[in-house]
């Protein structure tokens, strides 16, 4: 079991990657921005007392020169837990200054955790009203239906969300004909998939394919709130496919509920928000060297959803100094 204690401890580790890729919003550089957002994670994972391995994090370790797959983190004493990190969800959100980038990162058993292989997801994700009543081997059409019967709303009146791209154009034309309002989103797939499980975003499902191991840090949250993910891996070569069977997943297209995603114990999930999104304000500064961040740490066995509002004096962290 995970202790309670560890929640504050971990949204120390995701401030501090918010405020170091903060300075770079709106520069046009998402590689320095990410660069400096891992960067500060690695460090402040020192202090954190736990026996982690990162299963997902910034790619293999022949590419990633920190966070990489396999790598150890924590301070070594502590429960042995997997670890998922996205230290910027969100590059390009930053290089252009826009909406919804967050440092995230999630926390499980030992062995708990998917270890999502690098590439698309097809997904379904819905709150907490929906969870239990939809299926992606649906198509689209059925499942607006469904969706509207649930919510006792005519589907004219449902709210999707999808990420733009071109691959989502006949999900989108089908979207259409259905008469249902969409919400595009340019980027950050954790918080599109966020997005149903919170009243204020106005959003009723997220839909469509993004990045697999975005869908575990998603699928962690939503334990946590009480929502739900489906996915279904989409290896778009034989030497994905392979790459699958090889990580354990004996058949790649098999739908993957949120317990095959994140477990069936307990999980602890932690985000603040870089710039300014649906459910979390953006890191704000302010006179005197001081910085505001808004962050959320939520944990799936007793699905309590903490907000955390800090004044951080910059000066004093030495690990964004360097």
């Amino acid at each position: 079991m995970l202790e309670r204690e560890l929640s504050l401890e971990l949204v120390r580790v995701t401030e501090l990657a918010a405020l170091a890729a903060s300075p770079w919003m709106g520069r046009g550089d998402k590689n320095s921005a990410d660069g400096a957002a891992t960067e500060a994670m690695r460090s402040m994972f020192d202090t954190v007392s736990i026996r982690g391995t990162v299963v997902i994090g910034e790619g293999e370790m022949d590419e990633a020169p920190m966070l990489y797959i396999g790598e150890e983190v924590g301070s070594m004493q502590g429960p042995e837990v997997d670890v998922a990190i996205d230290p910027l969800e969100g590059t390009e959100i930053v290089a252009k200054g826009l909406n919804n980038a967050m440092a995230v990162l999630a926390v499980a058993g030992k062995g708990e955790l998917l270890h999502a292989p690098d590439m698309y997801m097809e997904k379904l994700a819905v709150g907490p009203e929906l969870a239990g009543k939809l299926s992606l081997k649906d198509p689209i059409r059925i499942t607006l239906e469904k969706a509207a019967l649930a919510l006792g709303k005519p589907i004219t009146d449902l709210t999707v969300m999808i990420l733009d791209r071109e691959r989502h154009a006949e999900m989108t034309r089908e979207l259409r004909e259905a008469g249902v309002r969409i919400k595009f989103l340019s980027d950050g797939d954790v918080a599109g998939a966020l997005a149903p499980s919170f009243p204020e975003a106005g959003i009723d499902l997220y839909v469509g394919s993004g990045g697999a191991p975005e869908g575990v840090l998603a699928a962690a949250a939503l334990k946590c709130l009480g929502g739900e993910i489906q996915g279904r891996l989409v290896p778009e070569s034989k030497e994905q496919y392979e790459r699958c069977v090889s990580m354990g997943l004996t058949d790649p297209r098999k739908i993957l509920t949120i317990n095959d995603m994140v477990g069936t114990g307990d999980v602890i999930f932690a985000a603040t928000g870089v710039t300014p999104g649906e459910f979390l304000g953006g890191v704000r500064y302010m006179p005197d060297q001081r910085a505001e961040t808004h962050s959320m740490v939520m944990r799936a066995q007793t699905r309590t959803v903490r907000y955390v509002k800090s004044l951080h004096y910059l000066p004093n962290k030495p690990l964004l100094l360097k």
